[in-house]
């Protein structure tokens, strides 16, 4: 399948001439409200220390993330970035079979190319050989998902944080993916981690290259997970925003538990994104996603007056329908 992403914002912005500040990015699902007020102070602060090797692997901060989701330091391989994570997992740990419970992250795809494909929302359909992948919440419906498939499972949870559903680490034969990209607005950094069964994750450590989080993605990290009011605004306002914009659209979209929303559309989905575009406003187009039928888009929760310029810009493509 052709991988596309969202949050290509630099490379529009530049194709086009277009300053990328002046530009509303609502096909990358990240913190509105952004990082939490510390991380900057943090980076600041360890600027210094760019002048040396960082450790192999953080241990502050597998501890500090080990104490956040209550499961074991060892249990816990950091990383640049989930991507980077799901691309070595499937490099070093071979698997006679995968299936995707679709729909998934598009990385999934290009990570295991052969891997067979079943319906997320069908549980009575998913295989019960090989290993099982599931994204909790649904990408990019942001629906809830059955998870308690025998094991061996992968689950990605890279957009946990947002939703208040109990996590899948520490279960028997269960891979955990996180990702510090979108609840703690750090995609420019790239910190992820990859929780698995700590024996399993003990032989692994040695098969790890060293140096995959660097000292200022370390040090903005720790000052993101501490910051728990930051993160308790960022729920209240999710919750309060996502309804406002869920009621406001043109197209009603789907229940989401996430930071985004999930809508299918009644026409093709290319018209509205060029028109979006040409006025500075990115959505993800999700035509073609393994596991969405027709025409689909997704769009990240902004702030208010993000919201309000994408609904006005919609408003006028309908008009002209």
């Amino acid at each position: 399948m052709n991988v596309t992403h969202g949050g290509n914002l630099f490379e529009i912005a530049r194709a086009r001439g277009w300053d990328w500040r002046d530009v509303a990015d609502f096909s990358a699902s990240i913190n509105p409200l952004g990082p939490a007020p510390a991380v900057t102070d943090a980076i600041r602060d360890a600027l210094d220390r760019i002048v040396h090797y960082p450790e192999r692997e953080p241990s502050t901060l597998r501890r500090a993330l080990a104490d956040l989701w209550s499961v074991d330091q060892n249990g816990i391989l950091l990383g640049n970035g989930a991507t980077e994570l799901l691309h070595w997992f499937a490099r070093v740990v071979p698997q006679d079979r995968v299936t995707l419970a679709v729909p998934v992250f598009s990385e999934f795809h290009r990570a295991w190319p052969h891997a067979r494909c079943t319906p997320a929302a069908d549980p009575t359909r998913w295989p019960h050989d090989g290993l099982l992948v599931l994204t909790q919440p649904l990408n990019p419906t942001g629906a809830a998902i059955e998870t308690a498939a025998r094991p061996p499972l992968f689950v990605d949870e890279s957009f946990l944080d947002f939703t208040g559903l109990p996590s899948a680490a520490g279960r028997a034969g269960v891979w955990v993916l996180r990702s510090l990209t979108k609840f703690y607005a750090l995609p420019g950094l790239r910190v992820g981690a990859l929780i698995g069964p700590p024996d399993a994750v003990a032989r692994l450590r040695s098969f790890r290259e060293p140096w995959q989080v660097n000292v200022l993605a370390e040090a903005a990290a720790l000052a993101a997970v501490a910051d728990h009011g930051h993160a308790r605004r960022t729920l209240a306002f999710i919750e309060t925003e996502r309804a406002w914009l869920a009621a406001n659209l043109p197209v009603r979209p789907e229940p989401s538990t996430a930071n985004y929303l999930f809508i299918r559309l009644p026409y093709d989905t290319a018209p509205l994104c060029a028109h979006l575009l040409d006025r500075k406003i990115l959505i993800r187009d999700c035509t073609g996603t393994p596991g969405i039928e027709g025409p689909a888009i997704r769009v990240a929760v902004r702030t208010r007056a993000e919201n309000e310029r994408l609904i006005a810009a919609w408003k006028e493509f309908a008009c002209a329908l």
